[in-house]
């Protein structure tokens, strides 16, 4: 190619290391995920701009399908590539062309059940388990649910101070929501079960975090916290006799569904 042609894979690699500058590693996972994927659809790193066309991006879609990747992966990596080209046409090294991303897919496939059937979680929450490590992610999986579909990774970060007189208040890792609300007394004994005389010495309520990575190994860190629990989580449904994929995000739509199906308004 001309050496002064630019290019996909040093496009993407630049926004992947801006995107770890400023902590944002899951998103730099996510762009690092798409570009892999195209390079080894390509067969090379070395992709000009003008390798990206309708047809190219058509080729791309038939290929992921192929290979198995669900509708919103292919979706994710799609826009992936798209946000990074767009950065290149407004930086005048990519050629605008009207509609390139149209003829693939680029939204939500939502068709999929997320959520769990109220049989399912009296099951989850309530089958008699042997191992304490079950114990332990059932009593997890209960203090998600009462605590309003409290995200995992929002759970892992909870410190004492969060708790003050029978309220929970914290922000949500992810948009820095503040949240606020009233803490059951059947969560409390949870909790309380579930920690037994434990006290994290990280400043943590619940030991899933160190409290000593900063950066790039904090982010390690609780991804490997997350995997361990949807692991157990995983012994836990086949426990309790569910068939259906069970993972920490399906306890927050599950608890999302429950108060839809009691007309609770979506306000």
């Amino acid at each position: 190619r001309d050496m002064d042609e630019k290019d996909l894979v040093e496009g993407m690699r630049e926004y992947i290391s801006l995107l770890q500058k400023e902590g944002r590693y899951s998103s730099a996972k996510s762009y690092q995920d798409a570009m892999n994927s195209f390079i080894r659809y390509s067969g090379t790193d070395r992709i000009p701009y003008t390798y990206i066309n309708k047809d190219t991006l058509r080729r791309y879609e038939a290929y992921l399908l192929e290979k198995g990747c669900m509708c919103n992966t292919v979706s994710t990596y799609m826009r992936r590539i798209r946000c990074v080209y767009n950065k290149a046409i407004e930086d005048g090294d990519a050629e605008y062309i009207p509609g390139l991303f149209q003829g693939v897919f680029t939204g939500v496939e939502s068709k999929r059940k997320k959520s769990l059937s109220l049989e399912n979680q009296h099951k989850l929450m309530t089958v008699k388990v042997e191992s304490e490590v079950l114990r332990e992610t059932q009593l997890v999986v209960c203090l998600l649910f009462q605590y309003a579909g409290m995200s995992f990774v929002d759970f892992a970060h909870l410190k004492e101070r969060n708790i003050k007189n029978g309220i929970l208040d914290y922000n949500r890792q992810k948009t820095g929501t503040p949240m606020r609300l009233e803490i059951l007394d059947t969560a409390e004994l949870m909790r309380k079960e579930l920690m037994g005389d434990k006290r994290p010495a990280s400043g943590y309520l619940f030991p899933f975090l160190s409290g000593t990575k900063t950066g790039y190994e904090a982010y390690l860190e609780y991804n490997a916290a997350l995997s361990r629990f949807n692991r157990n989580l995983k012994a836990l449904k086949k426990a309790a006799g569910i068939a259906s994929d069970v993972t920490s995000y399906t306890i927050r739509h599950s608890f999302a569904m429950a108060l839809k199906e009691q007309n609770v308004p979506i306000e």
